[in-house]
């Protein structure tokens, strides 16, 4: 892989990663582009503990755009666009309408492929494995940064899910907190090590499921499974056999596996509901370990942390969506319409060609 950071005309950087050694990223960015201006903050939530982005600067940003004006493609004649040069592999950049800016935390965005009508499922193993490189490389980097906690690098696919850009990307989060969520699965992962004198809440639920009929892929270093909870209706887990805490800990084998694995559950999704509705809207998200201390959680370090993604899509059945009303938005208690064993069934049933 080759790393090539350049900055874009109105200071925010740009990273190309290339397959090839031997590729030169000298295109200047020559838009007249004005200072990225945000009024991101962060405000707590004393109920309920949580704490909110308010990013009013984000109502201006790119709204469903023409392909040919896609500022995600590559730059052409009589076209400028996000990315200077006229091809890429994967590029990283800094959102020009973060959520997140300055104190409150980074946001970027990634591009997985030039290709403008592709999707992740569409990449390569090759260029899946250099998107892989590109999500660790980030969480190293942004780690470091002082007011940065936790890094959430995630893929939002699908118009139902509320991609406003219809070319193949994803996100990277890089919070001043630790995450409601991530809080809970560190409660529950001390709460069970004190109570087992010792035992990791992770490695157990692992070893559970890789033995039970909810499997849906199994390699050497990685297990996918739909868990015993799940709260979407088509919703799998997938988990390195070695437990680690992040990207940057997964050893060779690990990330040679992973394109494979992961590029088969991605196909796998768009065949769930048959053959007219092959774009099946998805979330993908990375479960990392806070690179901040753990307050209020005693007794566990961020190496009890395991680790994962969390693929799900929020639609039920063919031509209906799962809406989280009353009862989910309301009180968070999910009510899933799709028994979690008949959807690990059918998504064994749908292995691609």
């Amino acid at each position: 892989m080759k790393k090539t950071s350049t900055r874009l005309a109105d200071g925010r950087e740009l990273i190309y990663y290339d397959e090839r050694d031997d590729a030169v990223r000298d295109a200047v960015d020559r838009r007249p582009l004005g200072p990225v201006s945000t009024t991101s903050q962060i405000r707590r939530d004393r109920l309920l503990g949580d704490s909110v982005a308010i990013a009013s600067h984000r109502q201006g940003r790119t709204y469903h755009p023409p392909a040919d004006e896609c500022p995600l493609c590559p730059s052409a004649e009589g076209r400028r666009s996000e990315i200077p040069d006229s091809s890429y592999d994967v590029v990283v950049f800094e959102n020009r309408f973060p959520s997140l800016a300055g104190d409150a935390g980074r946001c970027e965005v990634v591009c997985f492929t030039s290709d403008h009508d592709a999707s992740f499922a569409d990449l390569t193993p090759e260029q899946a494995g250099l998107v892989l490189e590109a999500w660790t490389d980030r969480t190293a980097e942004l780690s470091q940064l002082d007011s940065v906690e936790q890094v959430f690098c995630f893929e939002n696919r699908g118009a139902e899910i509320g991609v406003t850009l219809g070319h193949p990307h994803g996100q990277i989060y890089a919070y001043p907190f630790v995450t409601p969520r991530t809080d809970l699965m560190l409660r529950s992962l001390a709460a069970f090590k004190e109570t087992t004198g010792g035992r990791n809440l992770f490695d157990d639920l692992v070893a559970e499921e890789s033995a039970g009929e909810r499997v849906v892929l199994a390699g050497e270093h990685w297990v996918a499974f739909v868990p015993y909870a799940a709260h979407w209706p088509y919703e799998v887990h997938l988990y390195p056999r070695r437990r680690v805490p992040d990207l940057l800990a997964l050893d060779e084998a690990a990330r040679t596996e992973f394109p494979r694995i992961y590029l088969e559950l991605l196909r796998r999704f768009d065949r769930i509901f048959g053959e007219g509705e092959t774009s099946t809207p998805y979330i993908a998200a990375w479960h990392q370990a806070p690179f901040g201390t753990l307050e209020g959680h005693d007794g566990i370090n961020r190496d009890d942390f395991a680790l994962h993604l969390e693929l799900f899509t929020i639609r039920r059945t063919s031509g209906k969506l799962k809406f989280l009303a009353g009862s989910e938005s309301g009180m968070s208690v999910f009510i899933n319409d799709v028994p979690p064993e008949a959807a690990a069934q059918r998504l064994r049933e749908v292995a691609s060609s």
